[in-house]
């Protein structure tokens, strides 16, 4: 969890930055951070880590987009955020198999 919230701290930060640039570009940047924290982090039983960073990194993102100008917050709508979120942001799966598959080696001896 210390990982988790510190990425997390990380990305609001960056994404504070970042607050003005193209979507196109947020999103490309933030679907690189998930798909590396998934990488990292997708191990049997502990997909719970990958599901709430991509939550959390989701509703930083959309408060970031709100943050960007006064009207931003009625024209972005959940719904409207969710077809950009579906286009750049890779949701979590099990990327490393279970310990029994992935140790079980067959020598020929």
């Amino acid at each position: 969890m210390k990982r988790l919230r510190r990425k997390l701290r990380e990305v609001k930060a960056e994404l504070i930055r970042r607050k003005h640039d193209p979507l196109k570009c947020v999103g490309a940047w933030l679907a690189s951070v998930v798909r590396g924290f998934t990488n990292y982090f997708a191990v049997p039983c502990n997909m719970e880590a990958p599901r709430a960073f991509y939550t959390q990194v989701s509703r930083m993102w959309l408060k970031g987009i709100w943050g960007r100008s006064q009207k931003a917050r009625s024209r972005w709508t959940w719904a409207r955020f969710l077809r950009l979120q579906s286009q750049w942001l890779p949701r979590p799966r099990l990327v490393h198999p279970y310990p029994a598959i992935r140790f079980d080696a067959k020598y020929s001896r």
